[in-house]
């Protein structure tokens, strides 16, 4: 309208009630220099001269007065929306993925579009997919946008880190959360796991070379994954970083160190004897033992809880700032989150944690085997979930495990080969491990199982 104005499209213009003309001063300081030009405004509720002094202090009073006005209904309506985030709802437009189901209701999973988009999320921690390509995928396997169209890359993107979708409410402008009342449609494990390949961006790339140790190794100085290439009939692994000192070093001199050390998580028959047995046992009283992980983890949410609180109260008393605020309640909100994760893991899941113990050792046990008759691929998987670290300086190549593997790898062996009571304190120290490994990350039995 003000744009007409000034190209003489028109010589005024009437409004309702000078409010409308007053959301803000900035808009009546642009309608006053209209005025001063001599374009023509009337009001229809308002009897008002605008071309005389008194006239224009009349008006310019009741301009700050609607002013105000608007500005207090801003704030009013901010309070009402943040009171509906503090109690878990969302009183926008539901994410792709889910249905709005009405007002002061909880945002529901769309049984079309839902599932495609956690699968969405699967297909990006694969690394077959960058953000692009997996418009396209996503696209033939029938996922729409809420106007029927493709989802776009902004949206991909904006979607795979929205943690809307593993049930907390995340305010973009304040960067604020809240706990949601809305089901996740994710873990937490795979929304973190999006955010790594996403944070690493260069496992979506197109590769030319499928070599064994691809992305695996490191150069011990600056940090970047060594680049394999073939000269003279053999494989390299070299930094490219021109800062750093020649750093290359041969494939199969990393395979024979790689070989070598699988060979250390291999069982003796009576070590194989004594975890059976083991295992056995505690099978038997899994039932008991369940109930105390239940309860420590239960314990563990009632701590978060009770953190929660006293942030709050710290947050209420002045005594943090609103950043640190916003910073450790998201943090303490994630950590709850994957603590209600594991809860659900142990109540729902049908194994045991002695059964994925069980397929945990067999994974250690069959390392060695299973790489020497492995296809590439599965060799790195393998690789990954047995392994922490490839760091390489010069021709010297680190190697080291994860744990529990560490503990298998460097655990007393008898001299003679017989039984040792000194061999069973450590199998059984290594049995502990696993046992707080899957009682804090159960999700990662699952990935031992499939590797």
């Amino acid at each position: 309208m003000l744009k007409l104005l000034r190209h003489g499209n028109a010589q005024g213009v009437v409004i309702h009630k000078i409010d409308r003309s007053a959301r803000n001063l900035k808009d009546w300081a642009d309608l006053g220099e209209l005025i001063d030009q001599g374009i023509e405004v009337h009001f229809a509720n308002e009897s008002l001269d605008l071309n005389s002094r008194s006239g224009r202090l009349s008006a310019d009073i009741q301009a700050v007065v609607a002013a105000d006005y608007i500005r207090n209904l801003r704030e009013e309506a901010k309070k009402g929306i943040y009171g509906r985030f503090k109690q878990g709802f969302y009183p926008l437009r539901a994410p792709l993925g889910y249905q709005d189901n009405g007002a002061g209701k909880s945002k529901t999973i769309d049984p079309v579009k839902g599932p495609l988009v956690r699968m969405m999320f699967e297909l990006y921690t694969s690394t077959r997919f960058s953000i692009p390509t997996l418009c396209d995928e996503m696209w033939k396997r029938g996922l729409r946008n809420h106007t029927g169209s493709k989802v776009t890359r902004g949206g991909m993107g904006k979607m795979l880190n929205n943690p809307f979708y593993l049930g907390i409410v995340r305010v973009k402008k304040t960067n604020q959360t809240f706990q949601g009342n809305h089901e996740p449609l994710i873990t937490k494990a795979l929304f973190d796991r999006v955010q790594d390949v996403a944070e690493g961006r260069l496992n979506t790339r197109t590769q030319t070379h499928d070599f064994v140790f691809r992305r695996l190794v490191k150069c011990k100085d600056c940090g970047y994954s060594l680049i394999g290439e073939t000269k003279k009939g053999f494989v390299y692994y070299r930094c490219h970083t021109e800062t750093c000192p020649t750093t290359s070093i041969r494939e199969d001199m990393i395979d024979a160190i790689v070989t070598n050390q699988l060979k250390r998580l291999e069982f003796t028959d009576d070590e194989k004897a004594y975890l059976k047995q083991r295992i056995t046992e505690m099978k038997a009283r899994w039932i008991t033992d369940k109930e105390t992980m239940l309860g420590n983890l239960r314990v563990k949410r009632e701590q978060v809880n009770e953190r929660l609180a006293r942030l709050t109260d710290a947050y209420l008393e002045n005594a943090i700032d609103r950043q640190v605020f916003d910073e450790r309640h998201a943090s303490l909100l994630h950590e709850r989150k994957a603590i209600e994760d594991q809860l659900i893991d142990f109540e729902r899941n049908g194994a045991s944690v002695p059964d994925r113990m069980e397929h945990y050792l067999e994974l250690a046990g069959d390392a060695y085997s299973l790489y020497q008759t492995a296809l590439i691929e599965k060799k790195r998987r393998l690789l990954k979930r047995v392994t922490s670290n490839f760091t390489a300086h010069g021709k010297t190549l680190d190697f080291a495990y994860q744990i529990p593997f560490r503990e298998i790898a460097n655990r007393e062996r008898s001299a003679c080969g017989g039984p040792s009571k000194a061999v069973h304190r450590t199998l059984d120290g290594i049995l502990g491990k696993l046992i707080q490994l899957l009682g804090d990350h159960p999700e990662a039995s699952i990935e031992a199982a499939s590797a």
